[in-house]
């Protein structure tokens, strides 16, 4: 745990833990840091000129480094957020993908069950070997097609057990973030 020293003329030493501040603060805390450092640096000298530009440049200074170390998390911040917006929506669109076949598997599926019922209905009992024979294909090839939506449905799930766990994971990362940026 790391802590800053503030010290003026009139006030003892004193030690502020970084942990004591208010996360929201912390931009102000910056500040009123960055303030203390200079009005030590100031204090030191009262009029001399060489010292005024010392301490003009020590604000300068960190002026700059506090840009770059600003800017440096909001480009890493960036990246991360942009990674897994990109994996959520790449997931999103394979899942919408994956549901309009599965749609239209099941109006197809849902089309030759009524055209075997209208068949079946339409014909008398005593079927000829031929017409057994397309019905048994028929209802092969249906078979098949629902064992095929059955695995789609699996698969379905799989994605949408992915896509909860991979809102979940970048919730938790979004928190990590916000955390480290405060």
């Amino acid at each position: 745990m790391s802590s800053l020293l503030s010290q003026n003329k009139d006030e003892p030493l004193i030690r502020k833990s970084l942990s004591d501040s208010c996360p929201a603060s912390s931009a102000a805390n910056t500040r009123s840091l960055r303030h203390e450092r200079l009005s030590r640096l100031g204090s030191s000298s009262s009029s001399d000129v060489s010292n005024n530009k010392s301490t003009n440049h020590a604000e300068s200074y960190f002026l700059r480094r506090e840009n770059r170390l600003s800017a440096k998390k909001k480009e890493e911040e960036e990246k991360m957020n942009s990674d897994y917006k990109k994996m959520y929506e790449k997931a999103l669109a394979t899942n919408q993908r994956l549901k309009s076949r599965l749609e239209t598997s099941k109006q197809d599926l849902a089309t030759v069950q009524d055209q075997l019922q209208r068949e079946q209905k339409g014909k008398p009992d005593d079927f000829t070997s031929n017409m057994l024979e397309a019905e048994k294909k028929e209802s092969w090839s249906l078979k098949k097609k629902i064992s095929d939506m059955e695995e789609q449905l699996k698969v379905k799930a799989e994605l949408k057990l992915e896509n909860q766990r991979l809102k979940d994971e970048n919730g938790a990362l979004i928190r990590v973030i916000t955390k480290l940026s405060k």
